[in-house]
């Protein structure tokens, strides 16, 4: 069977209009605003709106809950299209959404704080709502063009790699020239360029859509993904991954004001926290590649207990760092903060990986997208979950902006909650990585029909493998 030279074009500007998007959303829009909105989020609430650690830590963890909502996000670009098309519409509001969001908070001279929240949580929201909104467009091209699908999935991935390493970069940078609210300024034109994606996005327009079916399809995914839920195969690992992420505390604003104005502390500026973090995202990128080359084949909860215990003996750098014990080895703050990211960011990566992988396993066929974004879902109320716990840890031990005598206790604590999962590690299969499949009732299809869809959801993972440390 042979194609026209009209339906190669067709075929061939499809996948640059997708490769477009990709470039855009994961790498520019995610990858570098996203790194670049943390270290502004993280500043312009310690320097503008001068508020506690523990406060920012609570405050700022309101924001992703757009992601613990990303179900919601991705049964709306499905079933309920926008002027006739599913994706277009979409993108365009995400990106309208983002750019006001970054506006009031960069114009506004003096916001309340719990405005600045609304908005930067809407902002949240709009890079939620690209995020399902390309994760569908992959998933659909890696069915339609099966050949591709691998070189997308590495796409994905390398663009939100090098966006998060570029924007970390530079987002000290430009913190120390143009200030926190400048750099918000800035980060309207990474959210204008979703609305150029759904722009220049070529889909096929939907005639005559019944809204009246609407509530019936909600109704319908709901009861789908409830029945798989309820399967014991699929509750307990969902389980095991929200405790392992919600005792994993999480007291970063803590430390990243006693990195910053201190006078114990290091006392770095503004390019050095930019260029430390960046370094950082190249150790989760050797933690996946070290995942991809070693450990890929390993059994899931083997692989589980080990990472478990690195990821609780790599917070102990942060106790020497704290004690100001590495300065009596002679090592200086500059380079054994760089080696705790490094070491950190790549045990992260690799604790993560396994429990991704595991998540793509879990969905059964018919609706996978909405039920990876359901899991992943959980996984984010885990790590919203592990910062309050760790905004009021840091508000019970009394760590303030000028009192930090108890910040080492804190990173104690910290530790030693990491170990608790490892009493609920019989939650994990034993199965390994390879062979684990749910039981076929719960699947729903035939394995042949699985083994085509495989790729889809490889894709949808590779989507989120960047989002692994938002600590």
């Amino acid at each position: 069977m042979w194609s026209s030279p009209m339906d190669k074009d067709a075929v061939q500007r499809a996948s640059l209009e997708l490769c477009f998007g990709v470039v855009s959303l994961y790498g520019i829009n995610q990858g570098l605003g996203g790194s670049m909105g943390r270290v502004a989020t993280e500043y312009y609430m310690k320097d503008v709106q001068k508020v506690q650690p523990s406060e920012s830590q609570a405050l700022t963890a309101i924001t992703k809950i757009p992601w613990i909502i990303k179900p919601l996000w991705g049964i709306l670009t499905d079933v309920l299209p926008i002027f006739g098309y599913h994706r277009r519409p979409y993108f365009i509001l995400a990106g309208v959404l983002g750019v006001v969001s970054m506006l009031f908070i960069s114009l506004h001279s003096n916001l309340h704080l719990y405005f600045a929240l609304m908005w930067m949580t809407l902002s949240s929201a709009a890079m939620a709502i690209a995020d399902v909104t390309i994760d569908a467009c992959t998933a659909y091209n890696s069915i339609k063009q099966s050949a591709l699908a691998s070189d997308m999935q590495s796409l994905c991935s390398l663009s939100s790699s090098i966006g998060a390493l570029v924007g970390y970069f530079m987002s000290g940078i430009l913190v120390h020239l143009v200030g926190s609210k400048g750099v918000f300024g800035l980060l309207t034109l990474p959210y204008a360029l979703v609305s150029v994606v759904g722009i220049v996005f070529s889909e096929s327009h939907v005639p005559g859509f019944s809204y009246k079916q609407v509530n019936q399809r909600f109704t319908d995914a709901g009861r789908a993904m409830w029945r798989t839920m309820k399967c014991s195969d699929v509750w307990r690992p969902c389980l095991y991954m929200y405790i392992s992420l919600a005792l994993s505390l999480n007291i970063h604003e803590g430390l990243f004001y006693w990195f910053t104005d201190s006078k114990d502390g290091p006392m770095f500026a503004q390019e050095t926290v930019g260029f430390i973090l960046s370094i950082g995202s190249v150790g989760s990128i050797l933690g996946a590649t070290l995942y991809q080359l070693v450990l890929k084949d390993h059994p899931f909860r083997g692989l589980c207990l080990w990472t478990q215990l690195l990821f609780a003996l790599s917070g102990m750098l942060d106790l020497i760092l704290v004690l100001r014990l590495n300065l009596k080895f002679g090592l200086p703050d500059y380079l054994f903060i760089v080696v705790d990211e490094v070491v950190s960011q790549m045990i992260g990566r690799l604790k993560w990986m396994p429990l991704l992988v595991l998540t793509s396993k879990l969905c059964p066929h018919g609706i996978e997208g909405t039920f990876f974004a359901l899991l992943m879902s959980i996984d984010n109320a885990g790590i919203m979950t592990s910062s309050w716990l760790g905004g009021v840890l840091l508000h019970v031990l009394k760590v303030t902006r000028t009192e930090f005598g108890n910040l080492w206790l804190a990173v104690l604590v910290r530790n030693v909650m990491r170990l608790l999962p490892l009493f609920v590690l019989f939650l994990v299969p034993k199965g390994d990585q390879n062979t684990f499949k749910l039981p076929s009732e719960i699947m729903g299809v035939d394995s042949e029909e699985g083994d085509e869809k495989e790729d889809a959801r490889n894709l949808e993972m590779a989507s989120l493998v960047h989002s692994v440390d938002r600590r």
